[in-house]
C-alpha cells in the first residue's frame, strides 16, 4: 500500500501536523529547494576550508573545553567519527519508538535549513532511516539541555557510521546488521558533519511534540469524563453558565465552559432542581481549572512550533554573507521552561480528577458509600482512590521545576545549562500519570452514574457510557479492579471522542 508522503523544506510546518506522523505511516521526501540549500552550504563550506587556515570551532578545532586544539586537516574527518563515538554516553531506559521517529524528522527538518554543513548524502541517509524504520537505540539519560541533547542525538546518530544499535523489523540488533540487510554502507563523514548531528534540540523536542500531542488528547477528556462525574454527583449547572465566563474571559476557560455545556445538553439529570445551593470546587471550577490548563498547552505549543521550524546546530554556516559563526542555538532554555510549565499544568488536570473520584465515593448526594451495594462487605471503589491519590502525588514531586536547576560542565566552559532533557522526561511521565488517573475517574463516574438509573445523562454521555460499558460491566460486588483500571485505560487510547 502507497503510504501518505510528507514533504520536508524549508517552510513553516505546524506542531500538529508534525504530531500526526507519531502513530501514521508516511513517506518522508525532501524537497529540492530544501536539497539545493543543503548542497550549497556544504559547498561553501568545503570551499572555505580550502583556502583558509582560520579556526572555526568544531570543523578543525576540539570541542567544548578543547575549542583552542586545532585539529590537522588530515585528520578533521576522523574528528568527526571520535565526536560520535565519545559523545554516546546515554545511559537509562530506552527513548520509546515514536518519540525517536520524532527525532530523525526534527533533526532532517533542522538540517534542510542549508545553515549546517552536511553532505546531502547524510541528509538523504536519515530519511532512508526513517522510511524503513530503522530507528537507532537512544537512551534517556545523558543530555544536559544545552551544547545540543550531545549525548542522545549522537546515539541517533551512530548507524550513520556504522556503529550503535537499532530497531528493525521488530528485532534489536547492531546498526551494521541492519545496513547489510538493507544493502547500505556506511558513510564517510566529512567537516563539521558530527557536531552538525549532535549539536541541536531534537530530543527534548520531540518529547515536546509527543507531549503536547497527548496533552490536547487528554484535555479533551478530561473535559468529557468530568461531565460525567458532573451528572453522576448531582452538580448545578448555574456555574456553567456562559456569562460567569465572559466576564473573567481567559479563553481556555471560556471554551472549557461552553464544552461542558455541550456535553451535558439534553441531560434530564443536569437540569434538575437540585437541593444543594453550591457545589465543591473540584466540580464548580473545572472550566476555571481544566481552562488554564488549556491556555499553558497553547503557550507551550508556540514555543515547541518555532523550534521545530528553527536551527539549533552550532556553528552556524552562512554561504550568502560569507561567515561562519559559532553561538549558542543549542542552548534548550526556552523548550526546558515550557516543558516544566505543562507538566505544572497537566498535573493539575490529575489533581482535580482525583478529588472529584474521592467525592464521588464518599457516600453523598444519594450514593452509596464507595459506590457498592453491601458496603463493608465490598470495599468496591475505596482502593483505586488511594492509587489515584499516589499517582498525584508523584506527579506533585516529578513537578519540581528542572529548569530552575544547572551544573557546570566541560571543565567550565559549559557553565550554564537548561535541563531541558530532564525537564522533558519528567514530563512524559506526567502525562502518562494523568491518563491514570483518569481512567480511574471514568471507571468511578460510570459506576456512580449507573446509580441515578432510571435518570439519564446527555445523548452524548450516554452513548459513551454505552459503548464503556461493553468494556467493563457494572460493578456489582468486589472484584480485581486492576483488570478494570487497564481496561480503561486502554479504552481512553483507542475511543474515538465526539468533535
Amino acid at each position: 500500500m502507497k503510504l501518505p508522503v510528507f514533504n520536508l523544506n524549508t517552510e513553516w510546518v505546524l506542531l500538529q501536523t508534525i504530531a500526526a506522523t507519531i502513530y501514521e505511516q508516511y513517506e518522508l521526501q525532501i524537497k529540492e529547494d530544501a536539497k539545493e540549500n543543503v548542497i550549497r552550504c556544504r559547498n561553501f563550506l568545503d570551499a572555505k576550508m580550502q583556502r583558509a587556515d582560520t579556526a572555526f570551532y568544531g570543523i578543525n578545532t576540539g570541542f567544548g573545553y578543547l575549542q583552542n586544539v586545532q585539529i590537522d586537516k588530515a585528520k578533521i574527518e576522523q574528528l568527526q567519527y571520535n565526536l560520535l563515538m565519545s559523545h554516546a554516553c546515554g545511559m537509562g531506559e530506552e527513548v520509546p519508538a515514536p518519540i525517536v521517529k520524532l527525532m530523525l524528522l526534527l533533526k532532517i527538518k533542522s538540517l534542510v535549513y542549508g545553515y549546517s554543513g552536511v553532505q546531502w548524502a547524510t541528509v538523504l541517509r536519515l530519511a532512508d532511516m526513517y522510511n524503513n524504520a530503522v530507528l537507532p537505540i537512544v537512551y534517556t539519560q545523558g543530555s544536559l539541555g544545552a551544547s545540543g541533547d550531545l549525548a542522545p542525538l549522537s546515539h541517533l546518530s551512530l548507524p550513520l557510521i556504522g556503529l550503535g544499535e537499532v530497531k528493525y523489523q521488530g528485532k534489536t540488533m547492531p546498526a551494521q546488521q541492519a545496513l547489510s540487510l538493507l544493502d547500505w554502507q556506511p558513510l564517510a563523514l566529512q567537516s563539521k558533519e558530527g557536531l552538525a548531528l549532535i549539536n541541536g534540540t531534537q530530543f527534548m523536542s520531540a518529547y515536546g511534540v509527543y507531549c503536547i500531542h497527548q496533552s490536547h488528547r487528554l484535555l479533551n477528556w478530561a473535559n468529557l469524563i468530568a461531565s460525567i462525574s458532573f451528572d453522576a454527583f448531582h452538580c448545578t449547572t448555574e456555574p456553567l453558565q456562559a456569562l460567569i465566563h465572559q466576564i473573567r474571559a481567559h479563553s481556555g476557560q471560556v471554551a472549557c465552559a461552553d464544552t461542558l455545556r455541550k456535553y451535558l445538553k439534553d441531560s434530564s439529570i443536569a437540569f434538575q432542581k437540585k437541593e444543594q445551593v453550591q457545589d465543591p470546587y473540584s466540580f464548580r471550577c473545572i472550566p476555571q481549572v481544566h481552562g488554564a490548563t488549556a491556555d499553558a498547552i497553547h503557550f507551550v505549543q508556540e514555543t515547541f512550533t518555532r523550534e521545530i521550524n528553527s536551527v539549533t546546530d552550532n556553528p552556524n554556516i552562512f554561504p550568502e554573507e560569507d561567515a561562519i559563526l559559532s553561538g549558542g542555538n543549542f542552548h534548550g532554555q526556552p523548550l526546558a521552561l515550557g516543558l516544566d510549565f505543562m507538566a505544572i499544568a497537566m498535573s493539575e488536570l490529575a489533581n482535580i480528577s482525583e478529588r472529584r473520584t474521592y467525592q464521588l465515593i464518599s457516600g453523598q448526594r444519594g450514593l452509596p458509600l464507595f459506590l457498592v451495594k453491601d458496603p463493608g462487605l465490598n470495599s468496591g471503589f475505596m482502593i483505586p482512590q488511594y492509587t489515584a491519590a499516589g499517582i498525584v502525588s508523584e506527579n506533585k514531586q516529578l513537578c519540581t521545576p528542572a529548569s530552575v536547576d544547572s551544573i557546570s560542565s566541560s571543565n567550565n566552559q559549559e557553565d550554564h545549562v537548561s535541563m531541558g532533557a530532564n525537564a522533558a522526561t519528567k514530563c512524559y511521565r506526567v502525562i502518562q500519570n494523568v491518563e491514570k488517573v483518569l481512567a480511574i475517574e471514568l471507571l468511578t463516574a460510570v459506576q456512580a452514574l449507573t446509580f441515578r438509573r432510571p435518570e439519564t445523562s446527555s445523548p452524548r454521555i450516554e452513548k459513551l457510557v454505552a459503548d464503556f460499558r461493553n468494556e467493563v460491566p457494572f460493578n456489582e460486588k468486589d472484584r480485581v479492579l486492576h483488570d478494570d483500571m487497564m481496561t480503561t485505560i486502554r479504552f481512553i487510547q483507542t475511543y474515538h471522542l465526539p468533535d
